[in-house]
This record gives C-alpha cells, structure tokens and sequence, in this order.
C-alpha cells in the first residue's frame, strides 16, 4: 500500500517548533496525528504503539531514550543502526552509556494508570505525542506567540487540559532514540515558563498566535510523493 508524503518547509528563522508543527498539520489527512521531531529516531513498531493507546478524549505523551554524542556521530555516519535490535546489544549500548536507559525495550500495555487527570510539567514531550486532529483544532494548536526554545510544548499540553483533554502517558511504549546535539540557547525559558503559569490561572484553552493564524499567513512550501 501506498503512502502519501508531504514534506514541509519554511524559512530557518530561529527557534519556530511551534510554527513548523502548526503548518504540518495543516496539509495533514487523517483525524489522529502523531508528532515526533527531526531529531528522533523511531523504532519499527512506533505508529503501531501509538495507535494501540489512542483514546477518544486524550492525547499521549510518550518519551525519549537520550543517546550520546559519539554515538549519535556513529549513527549519523551510517555505520550503525538501531532499530529491530536485540535486548544484548542495548544492554551493552547501557553498560557503555551510549544510551540514558533501557525503556525503549518494554512495550507495557494500556491500561487506566497511563492516565493523568491534572496537568503537571514533568515529562511533556512534544518530539513523541499523538493527539486528535480536533482537538488540536480546539486549541488552535501550537502557540507561535512563544520566542525562542523552552515550553512551547507545556503550554499545548495545558491547553489540552483546559478544554478537557487526559494526558495519556506513552512510557514504556512509544519511546523515540534522541540523537545528541548542541542545545538551543535557553535565554528565552524563564519568560515562557512565566506565560504557562499565567495560563493555568486564566483556564486559556486556544492559543494566541496559533494554528488558524499560520495557515492564513504561511510562508511555505509543500512538495509531496506517493
């Protein structure tokens, strides 16, 4: 079976994750979407996990296995692969610390304790979340109103919560690989934690500068295959 492909682009004009995700969505199909970033790595079976813990009126959030710098060069390099591998060869990925942990070997089932009734700030990881596409829409997706790196994702995730979503926590499930590199300068997260506080006081449920407004403003270029 055939799979369509929409690649996305748009200028590199800093740090714009909020932006590029909206525009993704916006040349979407499906109702459900799952959202993983560029520097992730998924295994064979990631769209299959997501899948199994899709539930009307949630969303997941899933998690990431860090990977090291040398490690990420070796991988980068094609001289080595990492996924479908053997539960050995991450135990000696762990033992050299290639690898911050061995979660991506467990596939736990679904099951209530997954759920998560309150928002909290640990562990949103928008590089491995899966959400409906209405409810995305409910929220006006991605807040672009927020500069540079640091809780963007926190803020979509309260948002979520104020229109009445659960978050679904995909741990031992849908774990991503993390390729190591330099981060993002953090100037910018002192102020963006401040605008996520504020939101959880006023119960804001669509963002600012979100989803409607990027498409009706997009600077884009979309080129498909399949």
């Amino acid at each position: 079976m055939g799979i369509a492909v929409h690649h996305v682009w748009h200028p590199d004009v800093g740090f714009t994750a909020a932006q590029v995700r909206n525009l993704g969505v916006a040349v979407s199909k499906g109702p459900y979407l799952v959202l993983m970033d560029g520097d992730c790595v998924p295994e064979v079976d990631f769209i299959a996990r997501h899948r199994a813990l899709k539930q009307v009126g949630c969303f997941v959030n899933g998690s990431r296995v860090l990977l090291r710098e040398g490690f990420t060069r070796r991988l980068l390099a094609h001289t080595e692969a990492i996924t479908s591998r053997s539960i050995g060869y991450w135990l000696r990925r762990r033992l050299s610390g290639d690898v911050s942990k061995l979660t991506g070997l467990l596939r736990l089932p679904d099951s209530r304790y997954r759920l998560q009734p309150k928002f909290v700030w640990k562990g949103i990881r928008s590089c491995n979340m899966a959400v409906w596409k209405s409810d995305y829409l409910t929220v006006n997706g991605f807040d672009e109103s927020f500069v540079g790196w640091g809780h963007e994702d926190a803020d979509f995730v309260l948002r979520l919560h104020n229109a009445g979503l659960l978050r679904k926590n995909g741990f031992c499930a849908t774990e991503v690989y993390h390729l190591w590199h330099p981060e993002a300068s953090r100037t910018q997260e002192g102020v963006n934690a401040d605008k996520v506080r504020q939101r959880q006081a006023t119960g804001q449920v669509r963002s600012t500068i979100g989803y409607q407004e990027s498409i009706d403003a997009a600077d884009v270029v979309v080129r498909s295959w399949g």
